[in-house]
This record gives structure tokens, sequence and C-alpha cells, in this order.
């Protein structure tokens, strides 16, 4: 039996535990993603497939996991293993490199003519739009988020609103007034911080598990009103057809047009798709380094250092004369501001939307990217945003596990399956992300980084 000082399972009653998680996961998971039915036109019958091999793998992970959480070093007693120190070692002095910093931005240039050399003009399409783009937008979103919950310690779960607030905006007077992206990208951002602040009046005196529901409400309402709003909106089918890229009113093809003019190679997949792609993604990329430029900036002026006081302490931030009314305000609005940023650059992208893309998920995609890059820390919503969403997406690469599973086997429809298990392994893990330190704003002689372990969980 297990002593109080280190509480822990005695060995039979551990296996009947992990054995009864493996039954429960076998009944569950198991059952679910195990079998696939198919609907046989011949016989006019449904067919059932096994997975055998899928349906061991889920039930001898979660069983993996029960045993490591089970045999594992208490959290009050155990030191930090030499690969999470050196981990945290390198990460943090990766975020305070100069070198890294400009040598990470110059791979950001160059990774489209990187793409174009490595796989073609055909194949980098692919490249550039599903993984540069994408992974930049959700590290915006991620930034933007971050605001909010990383730095004022406000949890939102309908981020996903103002998102959508900003690609609407886009497609809407794109396709009725034809207005230039450099145009639309500022205007959906000020309409995105709008709704924010509309959102942020209701909640002043919400917190926590309120807070949380609140939102959540929000982003579901705004959800409704772009499927039932047909006339405005469109309703399911959404808005189709988005007017062309062109930089500054030249169009890309055409005898007049950008590459024409610059003597480039006129086909039509370069012209159509590969060289709006690119200017997009340098958009794109553009308003990613003001994003980090202005958020490092704004941590270190005064609403920046209250948005900290009040993540930390609320009552202790009013004692001190903190206004929290207008700290709240500034965290939902600037955060909202740069959802709606990525929300035009992501209908900029796409060229039609729909409300399918604005679901309650994506809000659970950033907030996950927040918290595993760890709240507060730009970097780590960097490297979080390229494992989730490259991850995620690298999964369509995996064709050759259809020799392990069957020529029907599609590995991107495990990715929520893994999305989960690796929020519980990083949970486990980093409770507090890959990058849990403090680095102050305000030191009187040295700056020291703050660990993690000093800040509570949950708050910051």
């Amino acid at each position: 039996m297990a002593d109080n000082n280190n509480p822990r399972m005695a060995p039979a009653d551990a296996v009947k535990d992990i054995l009864f998680w493996g039954i429960v996961a076998f009944l569950t998971l198991g059952l679910l993603y195990g079998f696939e039915t198919r609907s046989d036109t011949n016989t006019n019958s449904t067919i059932l497939i096994p997975h055998y091999a899928a349906m061991a793998i889920l039930v001898l992970a979660v069983m993996a996991m029960r045993a490591f959480s089970l045999f594992r070093p208490r959290r009050d007693t155990r030191k930090e293993s030499p690969v999470s120190a050196a981990l945290t070692s390198g990460l943090t002095s990766l975020s305070n490199s100069k070198l890294f910093l400009a040598a990470a931005l110059g791979f950001a240039i160059a990774f489209p003519f990187i793409m174009i050399a490595i796989v073609g003009p055909s194949g980098s399409l692919k490249w550039i739009s599903n993984y540069g783009i994408m992974i930049l937008i959700y590290i915006i979103l991620g930034w933007g988020l971050n605001v909010v919950v990383g730095l004022a310690g406000l949890l939102d779960l309908g981020y996903v609103a103002f998102y959508a607030v900003g690609a609407y905006t886009y497609a809407i007077l794109a396709s009725h007034f034809g207005l230039s992206v450099w145009i639309l990208v500022p205007l959906a951002g000020i309409l995105a911080a709008f709704w924010g602040i509309i959102l942020g009046f209701p909640v002043l005196r919400l917190r926590g598990d309120y807070l949380a529901i609140v939102t959540l409400a929000f982003g579901e309402i705004i959800h409704k009103v772009l499927i039932n709003w047909k006339w405005f909106t469109g309703g399911n089918d959404g808005i189709t057809a988005l007017p062309r890229m062109t930089l500054f009113g030249i169009p890309f093809d055409g005898d007049n047009g950008v590459a024409a003019m610059l003597g480039l190679p006129t086909s039509r997949l370069l012209t159509g798709l590969v060289y709006p792609n690119i200017y997009v993604y340098y958009i794109v990329l553009l308003v990613a380094v003001l994003t980090a430029i202005v958020t490092t900036r704004l941590r270190s002026l005064p609403i920046g250092r209250a948005w900290e006081a009040l993540r930390e302490d609320e009552i202790a931030c009013k004692s001190l004369g903190v206004d929290t009314t207008k700290t709240k305000l500034t965290a939902f609005a600037i955060g909202a501001m740069i959802g709606g940023f990525a929300g035009a650059l992501f209908a900029a992208r796409q060229g039609s939307i729909s409300p399918e893309s604005f679901v309650y998920q994506e809000s659970v995609m950033v907030l996950a990217i927040v918290v595993l890059g760890g709240s507060g820390s730009l970097l780590g919503v960097v490297i979080a945003a390229i494992l989730m969403q490259g991850g995620l997406n690298l999964l369509r690469e995996l064709t050759f596990l259809k020799a392990v599973f069957g020529n029907d086997f599609d590995p991107s429809q495990y990715r929520f399956l893994i999305f989960g298990l690796a929020l519980v392994i990083m949970m486990l893990w980093r409770p507090r992300g890959l990058i849990s330190n403090r680095a102050p704003t305000a030191f009187l002689k040295e700056r020291r980084v703050v660990s993690g372990d000093l800040v509570k969980e949950g708050h910051g």
C-alpha cells in the first residue's frame, strides 16, 4: 500500500486500473474508430469493415498514458528532468537570441522560393498556401488570443467570432465594392475591434468559468447569424467567387499584368495560382511581423503591465488604482482586431468563405496553440502553431501508412484524435506550455527570467 508522503497505488491495483481503462478505451474509442461502415449498392446492405490495427493502437495508447500517470514521480517531489530542463534552457535562449529571430525571419521570407526550387511551381502551391499561409494565419490568431488569455488572463472560448467578422467584412466589401486588400484588412480589424468592445462590456464583472460560457455563447451566436442571415451572408453557401487578387490594381495575368511587366513566366498555373498565393503569403507575413512588434511593444507599455497585473490578481490590481474596466476592454478590442486581420487574410487566401470555416473547433484550436506554446510567449505560439496546424496537415502526406492499415486508410481522419492525445501528453509533461518562463518588462539592474513554477497554473 502507499504511504502518506508519497501516495502510490499497489502494483496489483495499478494493473487492474490500467486494464480497466483499456476496456473503457476499447468500448469507446476502439469501437468508434476501429470499425467502418459502408453501403453496398449491389446488395442494398451495409458492410462493417474492422480495422484491428487502429483499434489496438488506440487501446494501447490509452493504457500507456494511464500507466505513465500512475508511475510518474509526483509533481510536488520530483525535479525537472534533464530533457525538460534542456528544452526550457534552449527555448529561453532562442526567444532571447536576435540571431535566431533574424534567421527565422529570413527563412520565412525565402520560404516560397525555397519550395519552388525543391518541388517546382505546381508542387509548391500546396506548401505555400496550405502550410505557409495557414500557419502564419494561425500564428496571428494565436498572438491575438495571447493578448486576451496570455497577458490579460481572460478566458475566451468564442475567439472564432472575431475571425469570422474579419473574413466576412473582407468578402462583402470586396465582392460589392471591389476594394483593395490593403484597405480591407485594416477595415476588418477595426470592425472586429468594435465587436470586441461590444463583447467586453457585458462581461466586465465575469471571470473564470462564467466568462468562458459567455464568450462561448457569443461565438455560437455569430455562427448562427452567419447561417441564418442569408441575404447578407449567403447562409450555408457563404460568399463565393471573390475578386482575384491584384498588386495595387495591376492583375497578375495578361499582357499588362505583373508577370509580363517583370519578365516572369506567364503560364496559367503561375499567373492564376502561384503568383497570387505568393503575394498573399507576403501580405500575411507582413501582418504577422507587425503584430509581433506591436504586441511586444504593448507589453512594455503601461497598458501591457496593467494586463499582466490583471492576470495575476484582479483584486490587487484594483487596489493599486488600475482601471480594470478599460484594461479588459482594451484587451478584448486589441485581441479582436488581430483576429479580424487574420480573418480578412483567410478570406483573401480562400477566395470564398462559408460558416463552416468558423465553428467552435477553431476557437479550441487557437486556444490550444496559446496554452501549449505557453501563455504570454510569442515564440511559444509560433512553435505550437507550426506543430499543431502544420503537423495535422502533414497527416495527409502519410500515404505510406496505407501499406500497413489498408488502401482505404485515411490518416487525416484521425487528426482530432491525435490532437487530443497531444494535449493530454503535453499537459502531463509541461502543464504550463513549451515556454513557461516570464521575462519581466520592468527590472532594476538586470532582466532575470522568472520560472513558470512561480506562476499558479491556470492564472497566467
